[in-house]
């Protein structure tokens, strides 16, 4: 936006500001995040606190600095009052769950590290964030945030007291963290109807059981190498002689690659589907999708635990999951796959669609990091980078409701109201 487009929204803007920062307790807070929100928005190639300072007629960079790396409202109450006013607004088909990388120069930024870096495309200087997105085929928001800190800070106290980083903050993996997001977005009773991921969550078997024991449907991708045993195996035991431990039922036939069961199939055994409209057509492939039941050493292990736990003994079936497979056109072998425990009716139209669906976050990332400056943030702390974080998910947020037309109404703010604290993630 222009400077006279920021302008003419104010009104609106301000209005927005008095309803998503309403737990800000104070007024001069509330008014610095309205003038952030107006300098992230503003057209300027850095968006940095002293860029954005010097675009705006009342920017003061030390205020707006000391407001975003200093000052200790909140940001908490704030993502959840974004998540209650965008969810029912975007009415989610998915939440999809996905990462970000922020490339840095230097060792003192909170969270960097050598890592792979999404954003260059190799192994380099950067932070990463997992985050969790409101998804529907029209629009899209962030929900929820954590910021991933690598095992070389868990221990590093010289780093972390710079970064003023939590004492009770650890490493935890990706997917627990994508897990953490999850679990607090259901504290503010909000619930996915079903969750996608790409196969760096989904290839993980604690993962997807995760989900699982949380009830959350899901439509996850994973690599060709997974194995599995099909649909119709059923463990059997040989019979015991009364003497020593009884044995156990187990798979007498070895598992398949998903890669190969759905090439054994043959490239007849796959349907046309078309999932939507793209910009230069009708986006089509061949799919197929059939029972199987994930069978590597995790997997199991995860379906005993859980069988023991609940009946006391297992009976060695593995759980059943729907294996979702790509073969396009001119590919000699299926290229890309997904599993899901949706309903096995579940029409393979509608698997294909969410199965693709986490097109739309691209939207989010680019808008994020190239239009707000998501990754324009140039301090250094931990409290710093959640507070420019939850602001330029308001901005978002914010420039979401005005392409979104009529506004859908939104709920009352609860997460204004006095609660019991939640946790800085």
């Amino acid at each position: 936006m222009d400077a006279h487009e920021v302008n003419r929204i104010r009104a609106t803007l301000a209005l927005f500001v008095a309803d998503v920062f309403a737990s800000v307790p104070r007024k001069d807070q509330r008014a610095k995040s309205d003038c952030y929100l107006r300098g992230l928005m503003t057209d300027g190639r850095r968006k940095s606190v002293q860029a954005m300072a010097s675009r705006l007629p009342d920017g003061n960079e030390q205020n707006l600095q000391q407001f975003v790396n200093q000052s200790t409202w909140d940001p908490v109450p704030v993502g959840r009052r974004i998540a209650e006013r965008m969810v029912p607004q975007i009415g989610p088909e998915a939440w999809a769950v996905d990462d970000v990388s922020f490339p840095k120069d230097g060792r003192m930024s909170v969270g960097v590290a050598p890592q792979y870096c999404g954003a260059l495309g190799k192994q380099a200087n950067c932070q990463v964030a997992v985050s969790v997105h409101a998804v529907s085929d029209t629009a899209s928001c962030p929900l929820n945030w954590r910021l991933f800190l690598p095992k070389e800070w868990a221990d590093d106290t010289v780093r972390r007291q710079r970064a003023g980083v939590p004492k009770d903050i650890g490493h935890r993996e990706k997917w627990r963290l994508a897990l953490d997001a999850l679990d607090e977005l259901t504290t503010w009773h909000l619930a996915p109807p079903v969750v996608v991921a790409d196969a760096g969550y989904g290839q993980n078997a604690d993962f997807r059981s995760g989900l699982a024991e949380r009830g959350h449907a899901y439509v996850v991708g994973i690599r060709g190498d997974i194995t599995v045993q099909p649909h119709e195996a059923h463990p059997t035991a040989p019979a015991w002689s009364g003497n020593g431990r009884r044995p156990v039922p187990r798979y007498r036939q070895p598992a398949v690659t998903v890669a190969e069961l759905a090439t054994a199939a043959g490239r007849e055994a796959f349907s046309e589907v078309t999932w939507r409209e793209g910009s230069r057509g009708p986006m089509t492939s061949r799919f197929l999708a059939v029972q199987v039941r994930p069978a590597g050493v995790r997997s199991r292990r995860l379906a005993q635990a859980a069988a023991v736990t609940e009946h006391g003994r297992w009976d060695g079936v593995l759980p059943e999951v729907r294996l979702l497979t790509e073969w396009p056109d001119g590919e000699d072998k299926p290229t890309r796959f997904w599993l899901s425990d949706l309903p096995e009716d579940t029409p393979i139209p509608e698997l294909v669609r969410l199965a693709k669906i986490r097109w739309r976050i691209e939207h989010d990332y680019r808008e994020l990091k190239h239009g707000l400056g998501l990754d324009h943030f140039e301090g250094r702390s931990w409290t710093g980078w959640h507070h420019h974080t939850t602001l330029v998910t308001a901005a978002h947020a914010f420039l979401t409701e005005q392409r979104l037309a009529p506004k859908a109404d939104t709920t009352d703010s609860p997460s204004t109201r006095p609660s019991t604290p939640s946790k800085t993630c």
